[in-house]
């Protein structure tokens, strides 16, 4: 791949190349291998190291077949396939799904943002179903087509938000609609994320790339950059805005997903950064923002019109004021007050009520 090689080209080239789903988080099924639905279907696993290490061995202790692997670090490739030593490996998911397509019924994605639509747009539109890790795509245009796509070739679809398949998340949701907290007039959502580089520049010289990379295939649809050890691969891409989602595309999906479900919160009418320094030089998110998401009147779960209320989002070691951590039990309260001492960062959702 070129530096000329856009996004749009590299998704539109990986699209044109061309169920117990719900299990594939890891979660125990309690049947006998011989009657399990899935010991008659393979797999086919993009990206193998760290989350994706673990999601393809969860897939695998639901009986399925482990047909192909792929990652652009091949000693990472060289690592997991000790584990399955039947499977075939690449360090281009484009080969893999060309030369293994007619043997494989799942594609799960567990790579760097930007590279989720390129590798599950090409796996859909050749029938394959999928677990695609979190966040679903490197931006809402690409989730727009995932989704499209989704629809239009009819295959089952899972992300990879663990705790959303939980019992705590739908019953505190539950807890919420019944009206027990009365009200909700705030949330506050706070994260200790970043735990990587953010709010830098992009680093100057450039490295050798290691003879075990496929350097091309991992900026994949991004704009070619010079290789920089430890600055991207193979887990500062996060910070990055051509790579990853930053602390809120990393976190927001777990930490707010109890009070989006349960509030309706879908569309916010606007949305102020608070504290925030910016995107540095266009390249790496900022290290630490609050921002404010404010929603109107809305149509609840039961029908009822749902107050207006403010979302509130911290980052970077940000808190929510003190009025609000107060109210919290002494317990939390100890916690917080050791990261404003300066321990560990901490995380929480708080929801405030009318009761």
């Amino acid at each position: 791949m070129t530096s000329k090689t856009n996004r749009r080209r590299f998704i539109g080239q990986s699209a044109a190349l061309t169920a117990g789903v719900g299990y594939f988080a890891g979660t125990s099924v309690a049947q006998e291998e011989s009657t399990s639905a899935l010991n008659s279907l393979s797999a086919a696993c993009i990206g193998v190291g760290g989350k994706g290490g673990s999601d393809t061995s969860h897939i695998a202790n639901q009986g399925v077949n482990i047909a192909a692997l792929c990652d652009v670090d091949r000693d990472t490739l060289a690592k997991k396939g000790r584990e399955f030593a039947d499977a075939e490996q690449f360090d281009d998911f484009r080969e893999m799904l060309d030369k293994m397509g007619d043997k494989v019924d799942i594609v799960t994605c567990s790579t760097p943002d930007h590279t989720h639509a390129a590798a599950c747009v090409k796996a859909m539109n050749m029938g394959k179903h999928i677990y695609c890790q979190k966040p679903m795509t490197w931006s809402i245009r690409e989730a727009r087509l995932m989704r499209e796509t989704a629809e239009k070739t009819g295959v089952i679809t899972q992300m990879g938000n663990q705790g959303s398949s939980e019992d705590g998340l739908r019953e505190a949701v539950e807890v919420i609609q019944s009206g027990a907290i009365g009200d909700v007039s705030e949330i506050h959502i706070f994260s200790n994320r970043p735990v990587w580089p953010q709010g830098g520049g992009r680093p100057a010289g450039e490295d050798p790339v290691p003879d075990s990379l496929n350097w091309d295939a991992w900026i994949g649809p991004a704009p070619m950059r010079p290789f920089v050890k430890g600055a991207y691969h193979s887990f500062n891409w996060r910070g990055w805005v051509d790579f990853g989602t930053g602390a809120l595309g990393d976190m927001a999906c777990h930490t707010t997903n109890m009070p989006v479900k349960a509030l309706h919160l879908w569309d916010p009418v606007a949305v102020t950064a608070v504290k925030n320094p910016g995107i540095v030089e266009g390249e790496q998110y900022p290290g630490s923002s609050s921002l404010m998401f404010e929603f109107p009147e809305r149509e609840g779960a039961d029908g009822k019109t749902l107050p207006p209320c403010k979302f509130y989002w911290y980052d970077g070691g940000n808190l929510p004021p003190e009025n609000i951590i107060s109210q919290l039990p002494a317990s939390f309260q100890k916690r917080v007050q050791a990261q404003r001492d300066g321990g560990r960062k901490q995380s929480g959702a708080i929801i405030v009520g009318s009761k």
